[in-house]
């Protein structure tokens, strides 16, 4: 194919060749052994080769979600797939996909700080005067805020608050951050709720976003994130025995209203 001919598609990815697979431009084997897999995911997402800072920064968020347990919803439907379909690729596609607005994904709350940041930025007021207006509006428009709250922890999130000091201890701490922070403040004092947390997939989206990731790498990188806690469950479930898990009548409620077959059929016209 000539250089003027376009190609199906264009990839500045990787690249196979007879002496080796390039990574971004780089052998990699010469990477192999050298770099950890997270500064490899850096580069492979990146297209550059991380500090050691910033490769210990990816290395603490891929460690920092891992399982959920049973109280995720792509636990249970992971697990209630492999029942019947026991299969370790059908257990994992059936997880991926309890990852959304609500759980696991940063990618809400991403777009959510990137917008009201560039708002910021344009509006030329202080950081805790804008995050104010910003949080009144919101309230007016009873529209909740991605990333604040917990069914469980009040005052701080641990987890988030161990994000935040690696992101300082490693330099990847910026403006960004600072200014979901002040959000953060404006909307607790405009709610008095004061014990409301900044939760890990808040702190997440706005560490991602100052290292330089977009929204649905988000996701992609808090799903890698979850798949050793998610092969662990489908691993047990598997190794369990158990075929066709099914919800037990006792933990649901069902309307046994009882309908008359031939009277509703003569009601709805049918002979």
């Amino acid at each position: 194919m000539s250089k003027n001919t376009p190609g199906h598609w264009m990839t500045g990815i990787s690249a196979i060749a007879p002496q080796d697979i390039y990574i971004r431009g780089f052998p990699m084997q010469s990477l192999l052994g050298r770099l950890p897999f997270s500064a490899i995911a850096y580069l492979i997402l990146r297209g550059r080769v991380p500090t050691p800072a910033e490769a210990r920064m990816m290395d603490v968020i891929f460690s920092s979600i891992l399982d959920y347990g049973l109280q995720k919803s792509g636990t249970i439907a992971a697990r209630a797939v492999v029942s019947v379909n026991p299969q370790m690729t059908a257990g994992l596609s059936a997880g991926m996909l309890g990852a959304g607005e609500f759980a696991v994904s940063p990618e809400h709350a991403g777009r959510f700080i990137l917008e009201s940041y560039t708002g910021y930025k344009e509006s030329g007021l202080a950081m805790q005067e804008q995050a104010a207006a910003l949080v009144a509006r919101l309230r007016a428009e009873k529209k909740r805020v991605p990333g604040f709250g917990h069914q469980v922890f009040r005052g701080v999130d641990p987890r988030a608050q161990t994000l935040r000091n690696f992101a300082v201890e490693t330099g990847v701490w910026g403006e960004v951050n600072e200014w979901y922070g002040a959000v953060h403040e404006a909307f607790r004092a405009a709610t008095g709720k004061h014990d409301l947390v900044m939760n890990d997939i808040g702190m997440l989206a706005g560490i991602m976003i100052q290292m330089g990731f977009t929204p649905p790498e988000m996701t992609g990188l808090a799903l890698l994130s979850t798949f050793p806690g998610l092969i662990a469950h489908v691993s047990e479930e598997l190794q369990s025995g158990v075929v066709n898990r099914i919800i037990p009548d006792e933990n649901a409620d069902y309307d046994r209203s009882i309908h008359d077959t031939d009277a509703t059929l003569a009601a709805a016209g049918w002979n």
